[in-house]
């Protein structure tokens, strides 16, 4: 199932997954690089789908939805323009069966798609990385990043902001003996150089490299009772002491 990148904003990607019969357009947060692609390439998209309700996922959904006249996706009416409010379990749309993932952390209501090993997963998971916590909880982002986790290794993870080399620099700071993370960092840095996307990632990859999968991990824990000596070894409280790390590392 191809799935192309739209870049918008500074680091935002804004992607269209085509199916055999329709195309799908995921966290549109502008129309005007939608519409662009869309003429550019001749493809009619046939659904908008929502992760999150945050404007730079959103922004576009109203103008994009009035000129292609098509349906738009979303945990609730905090999205603009929804037409179809979804909720855990199945979706079927354009004939093919998707998983919708209700992942609280970054928005209480945040959702992720996932079909076909492919998963759109909004701010939830990032490539070595999680979103920051604006209305939920650590213990809720800690468990939405292992229900995500806990998909195969082969899950292509595309998440909607090219923030691949910060995270990873935080992650060697975090887990400085892991050789995934050194080998890593040396291919997203070439990656970047050619202006190409870090993204996707794959499951398998952020269990090994991404510091907020790995808060059972020693090095983890150390690096996380170093930050906050009152951490202890609690996954939920590791991860909330990476977390607030993580907000204020530059």
């Amino acid at each position: 199932m191809p799935v192309h990148f739209i870049p918008a904003f500074t680091d935002n990607y804004i992607y269209v997954a085509e199916t055999p019969k329709g195309a799908w357009i995921i966290d549109p947060g502008c129309a005007e690089p939608v519409l662009d692609w869309c003429a550019e390439h001749t493809l009619r998209p046939s659904a908008i789908l929502c992760t999150h309700h945050h404007a730079d996922h959103t922004g576009g959904v109203e103008a994009l939805a009035q000129y292609f006249g098509i349906p738009v996706y979303g945990a609730n009416r905090r999205i603009p323009g929804l037409t179809h409010a979804v909720a855990e379990g199945r979706l079927t749309l354009d004939a093919e069966t998707l998983t919708v993932l209700e992942v609280p952390g970054h928005t209480r209501d945040h959702i992720a798609y996932w079909w076909e090993n492919v998963l759109f997963c909004g701010d939830t998971l990032f490539a070595a990385g999680c979103g920051r916590l604006f209305e939920g909880t650590a213990a809720q982002m800690f468990h939405s990043l292992q229900r995500l986790a806990a998909l195969p290794d082969h899950t292509a993870v595309y998440c909607a902001h090219e923030y691949t080399l910060t995270n990873l620099r935080f992650a060697a700071q975090a887990d400085p003996d892991n050789p995934v993370i050194v080998q890593r960092q040396k291919e997203a840095i070439a990656q970047r150089a050619r202006n190409e996307p870090t993204l996707p990632s794959d499951m398998a990859l952020e269990r090994a490299s991404n510091p907020f999968l790995r808060c059972r991990e020693p090095a983890l824990i150390r690096s996380a009772n170093a930050f906050d000596p009152a951490t202890g070894d609690d996954p939920v409280r590791v991860f909330s002491a990476l977390r607030r790390w993580k907000d204020h590392f530059s």
